[in-house]
C-alpha cells in the first residue's frame, strides 16, 4: 500500500545549498513545513537557532526553545521548529533581546542583526492585486499574506494607489500599511535572485517593451561604487524611494 501525502523527511545532501549545515556527518536535516515560503527559499527555525546563531546544540534543544514561545517571526510567536522563515522576515529572540532580518546575499539567504526600531516593521512586495465584490482591494504579498484596502467610494477609489511589484512598509505585528515604495526608475532596489543576488542600488532604467510581460522586463541597477547590474523585474524588490528603508549590507 502506497504512502499518503508528502514526505516529512529531508536528507542533508539535497537540502538548499545556502543552508550552513554539514552534508555528510549525519543523514537527515529538518524539513521546512508548509508555510509562507517555499522550501527552496527559506530557513527552518531549528536551522537558524542551531546552525546559524548557535543558541542550540541539537534539534531537541532548538525545539525546546521554540516551544517555550521565545521566538517571534514577524511579531508573532512561532512554536514549530520547522516553521519556514524567508525573504525579509523579521526573527526576534526574546531572552537575548536581539532581532534579525532575512536578506539575500551571494551565498543565499542570511540573517542581519537589526535594532529595535527596525524590528517593528517589515517590507513586503505586492505580487497580485484584485478587487472584491464590495469594492475593496485585496493585495497579495510575497510572504503569502494578504492586506485589504478599504475603499470609501468604489466609483472614485482614491485609496487605490498601490500597484503590483510595489513594496509596502508594514507594521509588526499589526500589519498596517505605513508607507509604499513604488517600483520605478531612480528608486532604491535590491536584487533577490539570479547571479547578482544581494546587490542593491538605484534603478537606472526599466525596460519598456510592448507585448512582453512586465515581470520579464530588464532592469538596470547601479550601486554606490558605480557598478551596474542587469536582471529581470521579477528578481527586483524596491526597498525605498530614494534611500533604503532598511539597513543593508555593503555591496562587495
Amino acid at each position: 500500500m502506497g504512502t499518503k501525502g508528502a514526505s516529512t523527511c529531508l536528507k542533508r545532501k539535497p537540502a538548499p545549498r545556502f543552508w550552513p549545515i554539514h552534508r555528510k556527518e549525519v543523514t537527515w536535516v529538518v524539513k521546512p513545513s508548509s508555510g509562507p515560503h517555499d522550501s527552496e527559499n527559506c530557513l527552518p527555525l531549528a536551522v537558524i537557532l542551531r546552525d546559524i546563531l548557535g543558541f542550540a546544540r541539537t534539534r531537541k534543544e532548538a525545539k525546546t526553545i521554540v516551544s517555550q514561545g521565545k521566538i517571534h517571526v514577524d511579531g508573532r510567536i512561532r512554536r514549530e521548529d520547522d516553521f519556514p522563515v524567508g525573504l525579509l522576515d523579521v526573527v526576534s529572540i526574546q531572552d537575548v533581546e536581539k532581532s534579525f532580518r532575512v536578506l539575500p546575499s551571494a551565498n543565499g539567504l542570511v540573517l542581519k542583526l537589526i535594532d529595535k526600531e527596525e524590528a517593528k516593521f517589515k517590507l513586503c512586495r505586492i505580487e497580485n492585486k484584485s478587487t472584491l465584490r464590495n469594492g475593496n482591494i485585496q493585495l497579495s504579498l510575497h510572504d503569502g499574506s494578504n492586506i485589504f484596502v478599504k475603499i470609501a467610494d468604489p466609483k472614485s477609489p482614491l485609496e487605490d494607489v498601490y500597484e503590483t511589484l510595489d513594496t509596502l512598509k508594514i507594521s509588526l505585528p499589526e500589519k498596517q500599511i505605513i508607507e509604499c515604495a513604488k517600483m520605478k526608475e531612480k528608486g532604491y532596489a535590491m536584487i533577490t535572485g539570479g547571479k547578482n543576488i544581494g546587490k542593491h542600488g538605484k534603478i537606472v532604467e526599466i525596460e519598456k517593451a510592448e507585448g512582453k510581460k512586465r515581470r520579464s522586463s530588464l532592469v538596470t541597477i547601479e550601486d554606490e561604487k558605480g557598478n551596474r547590474y542587469q536582471t529581470i523585474l521579477s528578481f527586483v524588490i524596491s526597498v525605498g524611494e530614494t534611500q533604503p528603508l532598511i539597513s543593508l549590507p555593503e555591496v562587495v
